[in-house]
């Protein structure tokens, strides 16, 4: 036992403990090999048992501790376990013996290639550090070698070194004094061939050495001369700055400048000079720009234009302002301010310029170009206004586009409003055309169906248009103005608003007095105007705004027309459209009404035999409105219809009031004031409203229309003077009218009604009033 006890940790957990199970058994293998592995390389016993410290380590009977004695350790067995736990334990104990030499043989078998190679790879470092040892003597053998040589050298050479020293001083300074002596002629021969830079720089190094031995009459003479050359050095370089030089661009100019400053020029002056010849090249550039605004040459595009202004104009800018940042950064906020003041000046000119070709292109219709154009423009000037911030160009360039962009608003709110106009024409010119040519053109809803997806059409390519200027891409869509009071106030307040409201109003002038353009309104137009504001306000407002307020994200807390406010707007002018056409419709059958009633003598007039032409015609008409309205306006709610509505005669018209007039009864001994009869009855009758609200149905549009026409004839009878046979002649027409009319209106007895006040308004304007028998009446109606 105590020689099993001795592979050391992991073989038990005390004299108490049961046996594992096989579940345990491979994580306390591995926890076993792994301290084994930790005990080969020096760890610590308690790090290599894979388990925490016990609480007493001086224990002789923990199998892991280091003080175990296997002696004492069997002692306590036998005196504290029964036989059979004894037995147990020895099982376990030989079943983890045999485990932990199961795991070293494994550990040995999957480490030999690496103790094979680890003990390869020691012997061959002996190798290499013995071969090293000796290379190392040798070099160091070969130092000590060197070291002495060098020393012994040093101290010969050390009383030549300063002589040599001492000479070489000798040999510069005279360098020094040749090269002042030919100063002179070196920097006429550079004035000669041009090359400025190396006289300059010449000049440069002598400058101190001359000016500190200038009391000597050599150096004094030298300086003289060096004076006079750099003089006309200077005459030279200023010449370059005149106009007519060959110098023209920013770099070239800069460098003169430049020379000029490292020759003592005074730099105020010279940035004077700076500025002058500048402004000569770049109004060169403007001058050419206004000259492609001229008529005379084919005016380039807008885009070509921009480009040509950017590589011309501002290009030369840019160079002109970061070369005069960099020569007269000495000047200071006043230096600064000169430059603002001529950028501002000259971007001022070029501005107006973009402007007056931007101009040109507000009638153009394609937008693609001109935003281009538009991102050139403002893409090219970041660069001087990041250069120039005080000048404001970046800012105007800014403002020069939203001005543009707004311009184009206008432009397609106006297209916009052109093109509805140009769908009324077309409308008109279709309801014209089947009347001169004598037959049926496109019938209504067709019409309205091609308004509308007209319309829409227009309204999307303009907002297709315009989404342009908030592209991406755009280098100006990121500005506070693109991103909110583009988006709300000018596209969807401005253009889409703007435009629906001016098609509500559009559509409202149809209404005026029948002495404007009401009058020469086709009262189809106003019905099919009416039928487009419905449409407007219960679906296509919304859908139309849904859709701007998906391409265009609008971030502005600007308050925006709500979609509510334009749908009232749209059902009031659809309302006011509709009545316009009742009362249009209505007047056309009253003036035939009138015209009927006032040209024909009822006082001589013959017995009826027939209906008259006009009633006929006033059916016919009233038949055709009805096929009108249905093509665009539902059908309408109607009260229930009597059973004999269609078969009423005249005892309809003549109530209880007539036939007690008309009866035998009603003679002289009984007098009685007729008209008295007639008032006193009315005041019990319903009253009758004419110009009642129109509803948005056929039949709401009829009834009103069929009041309206009743309502004349009614008020022409009563300035009339009527026969017996013209009495009777009232009396077929108002049943003739009855048999056809009633299933026009909403309510029958409102058609009955108005025919009984026809007929008997003639009745008290009638001398004699013997009305016709009812069974006469409706064969003369069913005759005609």
């Amino acid at each position: 036992m105590a020689a099993a006890a001795a592979p050391g940790p992991g073989l038990g957990s005390g004299p108490g403990d049961s046996p594992e199970g096989p579940e345990t058994e491979a994580p306390e293998r591995r926890r076993k090999a792994h301290g084994m592995l930790k005990l080969y390389y020096g760890l610590s016993e308690g790090e290599a048992a894979g388990y925490p410290a016990g609480p007493d380590p001086l224990d002789p009977t923990d199998l892991n501790g280091a003080h175990f004695d296997p002696e004492v350790y069997l002692d306590k067995l036998r005196r504290e376990c029964p036989l059979a736990q004894l037995m147990d334990s020895e099982t376990d104990m030989v079943r983890q013996i045999r485990a932990l030499d199961s795991d070293m043989q494994t550990l040995v078998y999957e480490n030999y290639n690496k103790f094979i190679s680890a003990t390869d790879t020691i012997r061959k470092m002996k190798n290499d550090f013995r071969k090293m040892e000796d290379e190392m003597d040798r070099l160091a053998t070969n130092m000590a070698v060197i070291t002495n040589f060098s020393a012994r050298i040093s101290a010969t050479l050390q009383d030549r070194h300063e002589r040599i020293t001492k000479l070489a001083g000798v040999h510069a300074l005279l360098r020094k004094l040749q090269f002042l002596f030919e100063l002179p002629s070196r920097l006429t021969k550079c004035v000669e061939l041009g090359a400025y830079g190396q006289a300059v720089r010449y000049q440069s190094r002598a400058r101190a050495v001359l000016q500190q031995y200038q009391h000597l009459p050599s150096f004094r003479a030298i300086q003289d001369d060096c004076q006079v050359i750099t003089a006309g050095l200077a005459q030279q370089l200023r010449q370059r700055f005149r106009p007519g030089c060959s110098v023209h661009r920013a770099p070239e100019q800069a460098e003169c400048v430049e020379l000029l400053l490292a020759l003592g020029e005074p730099a105020e002056e010279l940035c004077q000079e700076f500025l002058a010849h500048a402004r000569g090249r770049l109004e060169e550039e403007l001058s050419s720009l206004e000259t492609d605004l001229g008529p005379s040459p084919p005016a380039p595009d807008v885009l070509e234009f921009t480009d040509r202004g950017g590589n011309g104009f501002v290009g030369g800018l840019c160079q002109v302002a970061a070369a005069y940042q960099e020569l007269f950064a000495a000047q200071g906020p006043a230096g600064a301010e000169k430059l603002a003041v001529f950028a501002r000046e000259l971007g001022g000119r070029y501005f107006a310029l973009v402007e007056r070709r931007l101009a040109q292109e507000q009638g153009g219709s394609d937008n693609s170009l001109l935003v281009r154009a538009l991102d050139r423009f403002h893409r090219r000037l970041r660069a001087p206004g990041a250069l120039l911030a005080t000048a404001g160009l970046s800012e105007a360039s800014t403002e020069i586009v939203e001005r543009v962009a707004r311009e184009r608003l206008g432009h397609h709110l106006q297209g916009l409003k052109a093109a509805f106009l140009g769908c009324l024409t077309d409308v008109r010119q279709a309801l014209a055309a089947p009347r001169l040519a004598g037959k049926e053109g496109p019938s209504l809803a067709e019409l309205l169906a091609n308004v509308a997806s007209s319309i829409l059409s227009h309204i999307k390519a303009s907002l297709a248009a315009v989404h342009l200027f908030t592209a991406k891409e755009v280098s100006f869509s990121n500005k506070s103005y693109f991103r909110g009071e583009f988006c709300s106030q000018g596209v969807r307040e401005g253009l889409i608003v703007g435009f629906i409201r001016s098609m509500c109003q559009t559509a409202q002038s149809f209404c005026d007095s029948p002495g404007e353009k009401g009058g020469a309104t086709p009262p189809a137009l106003l019905l099919l105007l009416s039928r487009l504001c419905l449409d407007y306000e219960t679906a296509t407002i919304s859908y139309i705004l849904t859709l701007t307020d998906e391409q265009f994200l609008v971030q502005d807390p600007s308050p925006v027309t709500p979609v509510s406010t334009l749908c009232a707007e749209a059902r009031e002018t659809a309302r006011k459209l509709l009545t316009h056409y009742v009362k249009v419709q209505g007047l056309v059958i009253s003036q035939m009404l009138r015209k009927s009633v006032e040209t024909r003598d009822w006082l001589s007039t013959l017995e009826p035999r027939n209906v008259r032409a006009v009633m006929k015609r006033v059916v016919e008409d009233t038949t055709a409105i009805d096929v009108q309205v249905g093509l665009l306006y539902e059908e309408g709610v109607r009260k229930a219809q009597s059973s004999d509505s269609s078969k009423r005669t005249f005892s309809v018209y003549s109530s209880s009031r007539q036939q007690g007039r008309y009866a035998p009864s009603y003679t002289p001994s009984a007098p009685m004031d007729t008209n008295l009869l007639s008032n006193i009855q009315k005041l019990f009758s319903e009253r009758i409203d004419v110009f009642s609200p129109v509803e948005f149905n056929k039949v709401s549009v009829l009834t009103g229309i069929i009041k309206i026409s009743l309502k004349t004839l009614l008020e022409c009878v009563r300035l009339r003077t009527f026969g017996r046979f013209g009495l009777q002649q009232v009396q077929v027409d108002c049943h003739f009218l009855q048999l056809y009319l009633w299933r026009f209106v909403a309510d029958e007895e409102l058609v009955h009604l108005l025919l009984d006040e026809v007929v008997a308004s003639a009745a008290l304007r009638c001398p004699d009033p013997v009305p016709m028998e009812p069974s006469v009446v409706e064969v003369i109606c069913e005759r005609g």
